[in-house]
């Protein structure tokens, strides 16, 4: 059965060593996140640095997701004093528990402060795609997936939840209530 590839990216507005409490804030509350969706139902596996390793992004050994890669529209800093971006590679059974996990608990505790962190863009901030079972994407394939978004919109080979399609490519859609009781699509 495919697995659900998710890529997500944003701009900060600060450095991730700006010692400023938003920067403490947002990594903190990244930490909890990173916990909590790591358990959730639905949830396979994240990009994680093969030797543990924190620090500058591209300098990192991403083993199987392949080396780091940001957006063309990226323009901030690259090495570990400069970052300013957060980005996320994960996988998931499918669309209903990664709606699930992004919209209830911490991370939609973060999404209510994104733009206390995060820099406004007319980018999209994330992406989905199919992959085969037992495959890895790359971060390679977010970025690349990414921008067909922005150029292209939605279709099977890069959609969001608003317009979302199945792995046989047929559009779908998924909808449902977020932690404040509001629909969300």
């Amino acid at each position: 059965m495919p697995q659900l590839a998710l890529y997500t990216f944003g701009v900060l507005r600060s450095p991730l060593t700006d010692p400023a409490p938003l920067t403490g804030e947002f990594l903190d509350s990244g930490e909890a996140v990173y916990r909590t969706i790591s358990q959730h139902p639905g949830y396979l596996a994240h990009a994680e640095a093969a030797d543990g390793e924190r620090g500058g992004h591209f300098d990192l050994d991403w083993g199987a997701w392949g080396e780091f890669a940001v957006p063309a529209w990226y323009d901030r800093g690259r090495t570990a004093e400069t970052l300013a971006l957060a980005a996320s590679l994960s996988l998931w059974t499918g669309l209903r528990l990664a709606f699930d996990a992004i919209y209830t608990g911490p991370h939609r505790a973060a999404l209510n402060r994104r733009h206390d962190w995060f820099e406004r863009s007319t980018h999209p901030g994330y992406v989905f795609w199919w992959v085969p079972d037992g495959a890895t994407p790359t971060w390679r394939d977010g970025v690349s997936r990414l921008e067909h978004l922005h150029e292209h919109g939605p279709a099977p080979h890069a959609f969001t939840f608003r317009h979302a399609f199945t792995p046989e490519a047929t559009a779908t859609s998924v909808t449902g209530v977020g932690a404040r009781g509001e629909r969300v699509r």
